[in-house]
């Protein structure tokens, strides 16, 4: 687990935002209706729209747009903010630096150190931090019927964090975490090697590979993992967390990439990684899905003060906004 920073609190009984005692409810959001994304880059953002078909449907008056800000910058951007603000939606680089500046953590910001979701807390300065792209890529992933059990993450960052936890809650056994930093791996594997979705839950299973090795690892394994043959590390899933860019040149295994791919990246889509999966015979799934699910988690914060706590007429809401995500 990541350490707080000294006065943060973990919200207790699930995810409620609305103040010290953990109660909640919309009752307890008040005032502001403003919105937005920050990131950089962020002019190619789809959020904004995704957002705005949401509160349309739900018939709320609410603006909600991008603004690019940096990790220096995301301090002075919240202290400046009135009032009339309610929330924000983070993206990269700022998912790290969110979570050091919560006031409150819900318990998945708190176990995976990321936070990609500020409420403004009701009746106290400060922000409660949320992690929705946890549940977000576990519910892409559910819904696209894919197998977690035996999972490859591709990239040692602050979304392979929300992969890792998204598999082990799918029941994820052994997990392999691949990339280029043998210390950000050598760190995942020791943080999340061992832990448990409930207590009564199997352990997972952690291992790391850097990423020049893993041809050769695969290479080795080939016949085994076409076998039909279970076997320890045959994957089931690849989910990679890495940059469209960053993936066009990687060496990777054509074993690898018979095996299903579920890509974060969605702008643009196919991603290079996602055509050369498909050039190798394989098939591959847009983190679109995540994206999308990941914010009906937001609205329902920015809604309710709970990700758990569903929307009014939640599967048309849901609807409109994969329309907006598609579209444009």
């Amino acid at each position: 687990m990541v350490p707080r920073e000294p006065g943060t609190r973990v919200l207790s009984g699930g995810a409620s935002a609305s103040g010290p005692g953990g109660s909640a409810g919309p009752q307890a959001l008040r005032g502001g209706s403003r919105l937005a994304v920050l990131g950089r880059p962020i002019a190619h953002s789809r959020s904004p729209r995704i957002h705005a078909a949401a509160y349309a449907q739900l018939g709320l008056p609410w603006s909600y747009e991008a603004i690019e800000c940096g990790e220096a910058e995301l301090a002075g951007l919240l202290g400046g903010l009135d009032e009339g603000w309610r929330g924000l939606s983070l993206t990269m680089p700022l998912k790290e630096e969110a979570r050091r500046l919560s006031t409150v953590l819900d318990p998945v910001a708190d176990e995976s150190g990321v936070v990609n979701t500020l409420l403004r807390l009701s009746g106290e300065s400060g922000w409660a931090g949320f992690n929705t792209d946890v549940a977000g890529l576990a519910g892409a992933l559910r819904n696209a019927g894919l197998d977690a059990s035996r999972t490859v993450v591709l990239g040692a960052g602050a979304t392979a964090v929300s992969a890792i936890l998204a598999a082990r809650r799918l029941g994820a056994r052994h997990i392999e975490v691949v990339a280029r930093r043998i210390p950000a791996i050598s760190e995942l594997v020791g943080r999340f090697g061992g832990s448990r979705e409930t207590e009564e839950s199997e352990a997972l299973h952690m291992s790391g590979t850097p990423l020049e090795h893993l041809a050769v690892t695969l290479q080795e394994d080939a016949a085994i993992i076409d076998a039909e043959t279970p076997f320890a590390w045959r994957p089931t899933l690849v989910i990679s967390t890495l940059p469209g860019p960053a993936t066009r040149e990687i060496e990777l295994p054509a074993a690898l990439m018979r095996v299903p791919l579920f890509d974060v990246a969605y702008d643009p889509w196919p991603s290079p990684l996602a055509e050369r999966w498909r050039a190798a015979g394989g098939v591959a799934h847009s983190g679109l899905s995540m994206l999308v699910e990941q914010a009906l988690a937001q609205v329902r914060i920015f809604v309710n003060g709970d990700p758990g706590i569903p929307l009014a007429d939640e599967q048309a809401v849901l609807a409109a906004m994969r329309d907006a995500g598609v579209g444009g």
